[in-house]
């Protein structure tokens, strides 16, 4: 049999813990689904329980694995006596092939540098997620949901794979029943914009190394970026949409005001929310739906 493949106790008591951390992560995915965005002392409250249950789940798995490891010494401990016994009982002739040192040590290391290196990792995405729900992150959520109540709407998640923008407004022209446009027939037609109007472009774009503006070659190369790959977009294709569409587009935002593009085209706008702090990756963009009502409402 191969050296390794079996699980070394260590191992299996990560997966152990592995397998608690996921169960975790659902309950407490569950418990955000369950309480309205806009019911702030329920969701301060949730966050200081969350926070609580993720903290007693790491001091749990910290102990199981400070037991495991003293163990563990225990038995190397107890090993090594009994070679330096061999080693008494054999003689000197036999001494170099009894007392060699139990090919265990080494692979116990590896495996406690490993499940240290685990440990640690675990320890910080934990507490990243619970910096992020008492931070800036929880904070902008709180912010946001709090000025689309008052329009009657809600956050609509978007999915974060470098088109939030274009799936966010795709996501608005189907709530409208509009033709239906894919992101890449809107990424197709922003470009396209954006190409034959090259001068209402052009003086915002410049190269981050030298600061000159874009060369007609560099203005080429951002407008197929933008209609063939996943490339970020930002005010300007906003800019060129609201002509493509001939629709208005409003970005509400947590600590600044609604950013309104292409109001003299008039007709009802487009609302999108961008999100500075939404996720590791940074900026967002999300839909917006029509405000739900929490369960029992209007129960007394």
């Amino acid at each position: 049999m191969e050296e390794g493949a079996a699980d070394t106790p260590e191992e299996t008591l990560l997966k152990q813990h592995r397998r608690e951390k996921k169960d975790l992560q659902a309950k407490i995915q569950s418990m955000k689904n369950a309480v309205p965005k806009n019911d702030k002392k329920r969701r301060k409250q949730m966050t200081e329980e969350i926070a609580k249950m993720e903290a007693d789940l790491n001091q749990k798995h910290d102990e199981a694995l400070r037991q495991l490891k003293a163990t563990t010494d225990t038995k190397v401990e107890q090993v090594m006596n009994g070679v330096e016994v061999m080693k008494v009982e054999v003689g000197e002739e036999e001494e170099e092939e009894e007392v060699k040192q139990p090919r265990v040590t080494k692979a116990q290391k590896r495996r406690d540098k490993k499940a240290a290196q685990e440990r640690e990792r675990e320890s910080r995405i934990a507490e990243a997620e619970v910096q992020n729900l008492q931070g800036v992150r929880h904070q902008e959520g709180l912010k946001l949901a709090q000025k689309l109540s008052q329009r009657g709407l809600q956050i609509k998640e978007i999915s974060t794979d470098g088109h939030c923008m274009y799936r966010a407004v795709q996501d608005q022209l189907a709530r409208r029943c509009k033709p239906e446009l894919s992101v890449k027939d809107l990424r197709c037609r922003t470009a396209a914009h954006m190409r034959s109007h090259a001068d209402d472009f052009l003086p915002f774009l410049s190269n981050a190394d030298t600061g000159d503006v874009y060369t007609a070659d560099e203005f080429e190369k951002y407008c197929s970026d933008v209609e063939h790959t996943a490339a970020w977009g930002g005010q300007l294709e906003l800019q060129a949409m609201t002509k493509v569409l001939q629709l208005p587009i409003d970005i509400i935002q947590a600590d600044s005001p609604t950013i309104k593009i292409g109001e003299d085209i008039g007709g009802d706008a487009i609302t999108l929310v961008y999100m500075r702090h939404a996720y590791g990756l940074g900026e967002h963009y999300n839909s917006v739906e029509q405000l739900k009502e929490p369960p029992n409402a209007h129960t007394t």
